[in-house]
């Protein structure tokens, strides 16, 4: 039986499917180049190290919560929650770069499509919601899903698309319809009840609404609308005037936000050591809300100092970069975004010093947590993705100079 030699190409040339597989080969190096090229490198660098320092932090806290949590049945591992924040960091990351890697129009299209379908998520949860601690927030669809996490991203994005309506047509009643918005998603998280939740919607919608230019008596009637807002909540809503009761009264030593106080101060400047706090075993949610307090009684005051200058330089960050912007959604979806991310924070943080009555509110980026974590990756890909530039393209550059400020020994 003849044989016949292998086929080999012709100097030259390369197979039809060679050659694809090359093609395609360069569009994705071009594709990341590009997307490299005009991604905000230094926000996403800050980001990541937040969550470095979120993975030390549930390493630190989990022995308190895995402890507190084992039963006699049920004895969970001292690193349970560590090794459980690992798995959805990972999916946090895949979700960041992959909405990151979308076009600016791409992921405005997202983030109303997720907005849709987290609000419906949000009103079956009264219906077919599942209950823990006492507030009915999760759907469990085959897994544990929150509504009003992933809605937290996607609303900022629903918002300002709804107010940049007012460059095609001033007449459009844009603001009326981001208060009803506002209203119908704050309404259904106080039935849950997620008051938290429901002060930072609402402060989001404040800071888009007054951005997107409104007059002086608007903005005191809108003033005078929260204060009424505050004072009716207090008087008709149970969650929040027990919450306002229990700040303004002071904790006592059983108290957790005076726990969470007391844990945070016991570790001094520099902190006892990883593993070796003992205040954070009495603390309650020690990996989630009050996550603050452990960082603080094991890595220091110092550390936590660190931390709440990141989050400021992450907003500051944002905030320069939309300067020179002359697109409104892009202007109002992306500080739509850092106010989620950053009111969130030092929400939390304003907590732990009992400062702020308690609110259940995780810390973006740190704390431990599943659809609070991916979904707050999600949130920080989409504003990578709307702050997306060509770096070719000159744009002015912001100067001290532009804010009447000089600085010493600088030239006149």
């Amino acid at each position: 039986m003849a044989t016949h030699p292998p086929y080999v190409p012709r100097a030259g040339r390369i197979p039809a499917d060679a050659a694809q597989h090359q093609r395609l080969r360069r569009n994705r190096r071009s594709e990341f180049a590009i997307w490299w090229r005009e991604i905000d490198r230094v926000l996403l660098t800050l980001v990541l190290v937040l969550m470095a320092i979120g993975t030390a932090a549930v390493a630190a806290a989990s022995p308190a919560s895995a402890r507190r949590l084992s039963t006699a049945a049920v004895k969970l591992d001292d690193l349970h929650f560590f090794y459980l924040h690992i798995r959805f960091q990972l999916l946090g990351l895949i979700a960041m770069f992959a909405a990151s890697a979308l076009p600016r129009d791409m992921a405005r299209r997202a983030g109303i499509l997720l907005g849709f379908a987290m609000l419906v998520g949000l009103l079956l949860v009264p219906v077919i919601g599942t209950t823990v601690n006492g507030a009915k927030r999760w759907l469990n669809l085959g897994m544990s899903l929150q509504p009003s996490e992933f809605l937290k991203p996607a609303y900022a994005i629903c918002l300002a698309w709804v107010l940049s309506w007012r460059v095609r047509d001033p007449n459009l009643p844009v603001v009326p319809m981001a208060w009803g918005l506002m209203g119908l998603v704050c309404g259904l998280l106080m039935l849950q009840p997620d008051f938290g939740s429901a002060v930072l919607f609402a402060g989001v919608c404040c800071v888009l609404v007054l951005m997107s230019g409104i007059d002086v008596k608007r903005i005191l009637a809108l003033g005078a609308a929260l204060v009424a807002a505050v004072v009716a909540a207090y008087v008709f809503y149970d969650n929040a005037r027990h919450r306002i009761d229990a700040f303004l009264g002071g904790g006592t030593e059983f108290d957790q936000v005076d726990l969470a106080q007391r844990t945070l101060l016991s570790g001094g400047w520099t902190g006892s050591g990883l593993w070796l706090g003992t205040r954070k075993l009495g603390l309650p949610e020690a990996h989630t809300d009050y996550i603050f307090s452990v960082i603080g009684e094991e890595f220091g005051l110092l550390v936590c100092g660190l931390i709440v200058v990141i989050y400021l330089a992450i907003v500051l960050r944002v905030l320069l970069r939309l300067l020179d912007e002359e697109d409104l959604f892009t202007t109002l979806a992306a500080a739509g975004l850092i106010a989620q991310l950053g009111g969130q924070a030092f929400i939390n943080i304003l907590v732990n010093l009992q400062l702020f009555p308690s609110k259940g509110m995780t810390l973006p980026l740190i704390s431990y947590g599943g659809s609070s974590t991916i979904a707050l990756c999600l949130g920080v890909g989409f504003l990578l993705a709307i702050t997306r530039r060509n770096p070719f393209i000159e744009r002015e550059r912001f100067r001290l100079r532009q804010l009447g400020l000089t600085m010493p020994g600088a030239r006149k």
